[in-house]
């Protein structure tokens, strides 16, 4: 039966619907749909690729992809599982989703990791191959779920997609392990059948990706093809499903992850700024890819440096900013332990250096591939002695692209180091972004220190407090550098204790004075009970909460912190309007304390450190639970 279904599969693939049958279409708002599976199975590609054919068709998007910190956990393990899910609607949407509304499930490991995420009456596809008894038993599966009745709740396909895979690339030159690693490509290919994606998108990623590797091209092109036709042709499904393209701004678009954004931003900001570009960088998961993404970037000026280590990466960053450029380092939570001297070097020197931090689960080396914020206190106090430095946080993944324009604008502007907080979720999902015109993006030439006769390298601007950014090499504004206090206006060595109690003084007077937008707040009503007041990537959850709240008659209200070092100057003025202030964070309530100290508010925290972002459901439980208190 197998290999009879694959011949009509191989010959209907010259012809996407030679062998077409009249099936209802059905058209959906939105659907959330996780792919899941071995870590070798290719899940993330999987939902890569479906993401973008839904980003074609004008689809607003969000996606969390989920994977192993193991390069290469056990096969068929609950540890080895990776998941990606994509939400993509008609509408605005502002999260992955709660539930899926279907499951792809590889083997039994990845429905066991999954199935308590579904609601009852979801969706599951499963490689029906792969539920035979070692690996059930691997899981611990006593009997197999496809037959005893414990799955009755949802809407199982079980599909040989393994079998038909290999059955597919039979007349090919393959071994069967190596065929079998295209079945990925097989449920793409159904699940582009089933929600009406185009295929052109990715037959053109896979002629590029295998152009070099013929008969894996064949293959993986053979499979994608079949998985669609099998859609078409198989009597299992019925239905196919259309979602309309959502209404957005006029402008063109492209799907983006929060550390694609970084890189952009920083890119557009060197050529705003006419200033270099300098990474230096020491690999590290999740802060990884923006070194790999930059790397790209050479036609356009951009220097990368793979340092021996984190704290030599820093260093060559501020270094790169003692020179005139734009520099910049990037790390997750324990690189940036390692930075944390040179960081204060470089708010001694009062030179611009921004530094990303993609926060991860921790302590130590923690959860490299899971979410988590609880890098707030150490970004503002990771240092020795009185070292502020501005902090800012992008709320969505596109939204990094602007908050690393303002990082650069900071930083150059006021002369100190600006830290970006992005995270796990922030900076591997996706979403649509309208790229902004030349025009859009902010003027962002500075002016160097000129020659001068008795040259004051810590003379200061009477508005921001800078001090001259003086390029090394310019005639006559030599000056001494070094990590021991300076002098007030020479720079000169001091160890005078009223000149150290004004410089501390001044460089903290500096950072508080940073012109940040003041903080908006959407009470649509006017007299909202409770205000949530978010940071970071708990922007998408608050915000669907607090629609869904309203749409229940609850009276909320939602605001989001994007500058936490300065806080925006009226921000306790909005904290006084609420008798209520929830904040929701990936951690142990760290804004609400410094919330708590700065304006002695009661602040009610909500905190999960699970490594994985907040659910809709969870926040809505959260903000009922202090309405009906």
């Amino acid at each position: 039966m197998i290999n009879k279904l694959a011949k009509l599969l191989r010959k209907a693939t010259s012809e996407w619907q030679d062998v077409s049958v009249s099936k209802t279409v059905v058209p959906l708002h939105q659907v959330s749909i996780r792919f899941a599976g071995d870590s070798g199975d290719g899940m993330q590609l999987t939902g890569d690729r479906f993401t973008m054919d839904t980003a074609i068709l004008g689809n607003d998007i969000s996606t969390l992809p989920n994977y192993p910190a193991e390069i290469r956990a056990p096969q068929g393990t609950l540890l080895g599982v990776s998941s990606f899910q994509l939400h993509f609607a008609d509408h605005h949407i502002q999260t992955p989703g709660d539930a899926p509304d279907v499951l792809v499930a590889m083997n039994p490991a990845a429905l066991k990791a999954n199935i308590k995420d579904l609601a009852k009456g979801a969706t599951i596809i499963v490689d029906a191959d792969e539920f035979v008894p070692r690996n059930l038993t691997k899981v611990g599966y006593e009997t197999n779920p496809l037959e005893d009745g414990s799955l009755d709740g949802y809407k199982i396909h079980p599909i040989a997609l393994t079998s038909l895979t290999v059955a597919t690339l039979s007349e090919l030159n393959l071994s069967r392990k190596d065929a079998e690693r295209s079945k990925n490509m097989f449920a793409l290919g159904l699940l582009t059948w089933m929600y009406s994606r185009p295929t052109e998108t990715t037959e053109r990623f896979l002629t590029g990706k295998f152009a070099k590797k013929p008969d894996l091209l064949e293959a993986n092109l053979l499979a994608f093809k079949a998985g669609w036709n099998f859609g078409e042709t198989t009597e299992e499904f019925s239905v196919s499903y259309q979602i309309a393209p959502a209404k957005m701004p006029a402008g063109k678009y492209r799907k983006i992850s929060g550390k694609t954004a970084l890189s952009y931003g920083l890119n557009a900001s060197a050529k705003q700024s006419g200033l270099k570009l300098f990474l230096g960088s020491y690999p590290i998961t999740p802060a990884s890819d923006i070194l790999h993404e930059l790397s790209k970037h050479k036609k356009f000026g951009v220097i990368t440096f793979q340092a021996e280590d984190e704290i030599a990466a820093v260093g060559s960053a501020l270094g790169a900013a003692y020179g005139g450029a734009i520099g910049v380092t990037s790390t997750s939570g324990p690189g940036l332990a390692l930075k944390a001297e040179m960081i204060g070097l470089g708010v001694m020197l009062e030179l611009p250096l921004i530094v990303i931090d993609v926060q991860r689960g921790g302590p130590s080396t923690g959860l490299p591939t899971k979410t988590e914020q609880a890098d707030l206190l150490q970004a503002m106090y990771g240092r020795n002695g009185e070292s502020p430095v501005v902090v800012i946080a992008p709320a969505t993944p596109k939204d990094c692209f602007n908050m690393a324009i303002e990082a650069v604008r900071i930083a150059t502007t006021y002369r100190v180091p600006v830290f970006i907080l992005s995270d796990g979720y922030i900076a591997n999902g996706s979403e649509p972004w309208r790229i902004p015109s030349e025009a859009e993006l902010p003027d962002l030439h500075v002016e160097f220190a000129h020659t001068e006769e008795n040259f004051m390298p810590y003379s200061r601007d009477p508005k921001t407090l800078a001090r001259p950014w003086a390029i090394p090499g310019t005639k006559g504004i030599e000056h001494r550098i070094g990590g021991v206090e300076k002098a007030d206006q020479t720079g000169a060595i001091s160890y005078d204790p009223t000149n150290h109690d004004f410089m501390v003084r001044t460089r903290a007077a500096k950072v508080a004075g940073v012109q940040v937008p003041d903080l908006e707040v959407d009470d649509v009503t006017g007299d909202a009970e409770v205000l949530l007041l978010g940071w970071g990537s708990t922007f998408g959850p608050i915000a669907a909460a607090v629609e869904a709240l309203r749409e229940n008659g609850q009276k909320v209200a939602q605001a989001h912190l994007k500058y936490i070092n300065p806080f925006p100057k009226n921000l306790g003025e909005v904290l006084a309007k609420y008798d209520r202030v929830i904040v929701p964070e990936m951690n142990l309530g760290q804004l609400a304390m410094l919330l708590r100290s700065e304006f002695l508010k009661d602040i009610t925290g909500y905190n999960k450190v699970r490594g994985l972002p907040f659910s809709t459901t969870e926040i809505i439980e959260a903000t009922m639970a202090v309405l009906s208190d």
